[in-house]
């Protein structure tokens, strides 16, 4: 049975959503950020839905499954599964064979789950009632939290039925919530934004990851601005922040670490890099990518590898380091001179940013999203025009032909990073938010 022990800490419930095997930031976040509350004291649990979450630090996600990708995926296609006993769904949420059909459902992406997506946010009119059913019963009788929240509005389906059933504050956090909606077939996404907008009626209160996103979302989901809490992202920094030597020599490791993927900008960097190294006469570098690469960006990622390497002929220029564990993460940041995630999309947390400054790595960053506000924050780098490689192939220039402003920007941006960025300080700011609910 599983219970809360301590009467005087703060009973909560995380409800977070798995990303198909991935390394996702919003499961980083929520991991660390629960990872903190306990370490605090608080009598916090992470729920997992959908499948099992990937994370390079410690998983303290709860060990079963709610809303098993299978049986959500079953009960969608087949009225049959939407009747079976609880019992015998236990047998397809188990975590091993959630992760091995992971490696199948991230071929799956959003503009085909249209029907799947809708169906989840009718909630108790959806195909997948018994689902939560399940999980409401399993917090009411065992858990007994204080309070839930919820990592995205996408699970918001099942607020109506948490209300009616725990009569306790409901808390969503929003942090790229409308990358998903935006990938959907028109009629799907008006939807599913109409579903969403009436769930958030009953939702008590929101966290943001930026004040960029709490802005764009008051408009994309028409909610009152007033139950927004900013809350920015923290990190565990263990391990981070060692003294750097190699680094700030030449030749320039130029450093991009996030999922591959379109939206994410890797294709910018690379052209950015070619017209850098194009001229002989700009200082000796090296492009260094890592982060996580799904099999759907299998075909991507080669492209934009062939046209640096064959095409360009920058073969021993450009190396890629498979997604590593924790501490070949911070050892791949330590090597670098500098850092560019130049995203197509306006990105509302950045944790990657966070990272490379907690190395004492400076960035090179577009202008948008959440990136101005880090940046201000931390003095730890420059900004350039979106989808601009010119432009960031000159931010990358000023940072590498300027040492002082390479070191200013990496010592100011690792200060704050280490006093202001904590998973503590999220943790505690999280806490601020709850008790105004409690």
């Amino acid at each position: 049975m599983v219970g809360f022990t301590h009467p005087t800490t703060m009973r909560i419930a995380y409800i977070t959503a798995g990303a198909a095997g991935m390394y996702c930031g919003s499961c980083l976040h929520d991991n660390t950020l629960v990872s903190a509350l306990q370490k605090m004291g608080h009598d916090a649990l992470l729920i997992p839905t959908y499948t099992p979450i990937t994370t390079d630090e410690k998983d303290v996600s709860q060990k079963r499954v709610f809303f098993g990708g299978i049986n959500v995926f079953l009960q969608q296609k087949s009225a049959l599964f939407r009747k079976t006993p609880w019992f015998l769904d236990r047998l397809f949420d188990g975590r091993w064979l959630l992760n091995l059909v992971s490696s199948f459902a991230v071929k799956t992406r959003a503009e085909v789950l249209g029907d799947l997506a809708v169906s989840m946010l009718k909630g108790e009119h959806g195909y997948q009632k018994k689902e939560i059913d399940k999980l409401v019963t399993w917090l009411a009788d065992e858990v007994k939290p204080e309070i839930i929240n919820l990592t995205n509005v996408l699970l918001s389906g099942m607020v109506h039925t948490l209300k009616e059933r725990l009569k306790i504050p409901v808390i969503a956090t929003l942090q790229g919530d409308d990358v998903f909606l935006e990938m959907l077939p028109a009629n799907y996404k008006t939807e599913a934004i109409a579903l969403i907008r009436e769930h958030c009626k009953e939702i008590d209160g929101f966290i943001t990851t930026s004040r960029y996103y709490a802005d764009f979302m008051v408009k994309y989901l028409d909610l009152p601005a007033s139950k927004i809490d900013v809350v920015y992202p923290g990190l565990n920094l263990k391990g981070h922040g060692e003294p750097r030597h190699r680094a700030v020599e030449p030749p320039f490791n130029i450093g991009y670490f996030a999922r591959i993927c379109p939206e994410k900008g890797i294709q910018v960097l690379a052209e950015a890099y070619r017209l850098l190294i194009s001229n002989p006469a700009n200082p000796p570098s090296k492009l260094c990518i890592s982060g996580w690469l799904g099999a759907d960006q299998y075909k991507f990622f080669r492209g934009v590898m062939t046209k640096l390497i064959q095409e360009h002929n920058l073969r021993g220029l450009v190396e890629y380091q498979p997604s590593p564990d924790h501490i070949a993460k911070i050892a791949f940041l330590r090597n670098l001179a500098v850092m560019s995630v130049p995203t197509t999309y306006r990105e509302p947390k950045g944790l990657y940013i966070l990272e490379a400054l907690a190395n004492g790595v400076p960035v090179v960053q577009p202008r948008h999203g959440s990136f101005p506000e880090l940046i201000e924050a931390t003095g730890g780098g420059i900004l350039v025009n979106p989808d601009d490689p010119a432009d960031l192939a000159r931010g990358l220039y000023d940072m590498l032909c300027d040492p002082d402003l390479r070191r200013r920007c990496g010592e100011q941006g690792k200060e704050v990073v280490h006093s202001r960025f904590t998973a503590a300080n999220m943790a505690r700011e999280t806490l601020s938010v709850y008790e105004k609910y409690l």
